[in-house]
């Protein structure tokens, strides 16, 4: 039996989750959890097999909240369950100690067979996912310039971009609205963009917004 934990703040994906594993036999429910927080407190109980994990958590997300998680428990697999498609996020959560990656419009078909892939120690791709990284790691293109961005610097682009303001930015992530401030003014540096509209077009055009 696969003992599966969802860590996913949104109540709607969570009871789509429990309605899939009711489909399968050889998985239950193990736990949920809404932020990053609790998602290292039930870790260290170890209760579960498998960490069902959405990118975005209030409080330690993303790929900070995957490398914590590995320092409590190394063997736990990582499936990252997620509604971006983006190959650069994708091949950090991979880096981070992730061991699979699919996104939410996938068949609950999809998502069991992910799951029994990894948690038997394997890897999974979204497959329009893996196509992107494999032709990234063939391309001779410069580098794209949300690339050069930190994971916490990625993670308040695609806040802003969804339209939350700094403030509702500091609350979600759990830091001060000057920190907020700070990663912003460096990730318009950094991408050499001037105001929130054209952090939104770049978003479009490269696949980035939600």
């Amino acid at each position: 039996m696969i003992r599966i934990m969802i860590a996913d703040d949104h109540a709607i994906v969570r009871e789509g989750i429990r309605q899939a594993l009711a489909l399968a036999p050889d998985m239950e429910l193990a736990g949920e959890a809404t932020s990053g927080a609790e998602v290292l407190h039930q870790v260290r109980d170890g209760k579960f097999d498998l960490l069902l994990l959405d990118m975005n958590m209030p409080g330690i997300s993303g790929t900070d909240l995957i490398g914590r998680v590995k320092l409590c428990r190394a063997e736990l697999p990582i499936l990252v369950f997620t509604m971006h498609n983006d190959a650069q996020l994708a091949a950090r959560a991979l880096k981070a100690g992730a061991s699979g990656w699919i996104t939410k419009d996938s068949d609950p078909e999809l998502l069991l067979a992910a799951i029994r892939k990894v948690s038997a120690g394997g890897k999974y791709l979204d497959p329009v996912v893996a196509e992107h990284i494999a032709l990234e790691a063939t391309s001779t293109k410069l580098q794209l310039p949300h690339a050069s961005l930190s994971d916490r610097e990625l993670e308040v682009f695609r806040l802003l971009v969804a339209g939350m303001g700094v403030n509702e930015i500091a609350a979600k992530l759990c830091i001060s609205h000057k920190t907020v401030s700070t990663h912003k003014t460096r990730l318009m540096e950094k991408m050499n963009l001037n105001n929130i509209a054209d952090l939104v077009r770049y978003a479009m055009q490269y696949g980035l917004a939600e």
